[in-house]
């Protein structure tokens, strides 16, 4: 019986951040969707209009005793740049910003002291603009965002942005990448 718990975070496209968790040790699941806004049950169109305030999230379900929230945190901070407000790389708009959605105040504790460190560190020229708020409401994306990079790793958006991702991750979380 696996110590499963949910992480949900959002740094950009959803297809890059969904590849780079999914390569980690522990992790059971990933599912691209949509949350932080105001629409119920949005589609990619609407989300990437930018006036539904929702996020390109990520909802990983990990085994607790293989993977802490602490190296959740760390992956997702390693995989994008969380100085960069509203957009991650060619990817413009509010539904890009990055964003930390927390399942209870264990979560919110430990996102708020993990980003207070990273500022503190001085790791980054700017500030961390990454928001950290209560998850509400989690809408999975369509079935054509789920696995995008498992099924599509000759798309040129892909190997422009999801592959430095997921080779960061296997570079540097080596100890925690699944065989």
């Amino acid at each position: 019986m696996t110590n499963t718990e949910t992480a949900t975070v959002g740094g950009g496209c959803f297809w890059c951040v969904e590849a780079a968790f999914e390569e980690l040790d522990g992790v059971e699941s990933v599912t691209s969707g949509y949350a932080g806004g105001h629409v119920d049950d949005p589609s990619y169109r609407e989300v990437c209009s930018g006036n539904t305030g929702h996020a390109e999230v990520v909802q990983v379900e990990y085994d607790a005793d293989a993977l802490s929230y602490e190296e959740i945190l760390e992956v997702f901070f390693t995989v994008h740049d969380p100085t960069q407000l509203n957009r991650q790389g060619p990817d413009v708009g509010s539904q890009y910003r990055s964003i930390v959605l927390t399942h209870g105040d264990d979560q919110h504790e430990a996102a708020t002291e993990y980003i207070a460190a990273l500022d503190e560190e001085g790791g980054y020229d700017d500030d961390v603009v990454t928001e950290i708020e209560r998850l509400e409401t989690f809408y999975r994306a369509e079935e054509k965002h789920q696995d995008y990079f498992a099924k599509n790793p000759a798309d040129a958006y892909c190997t422009m942005h999801a592959q430095p991702k997921v080779e960061k991750v296997r570079e540097r979380f080596r100890e925690k990448v699944t065989a």
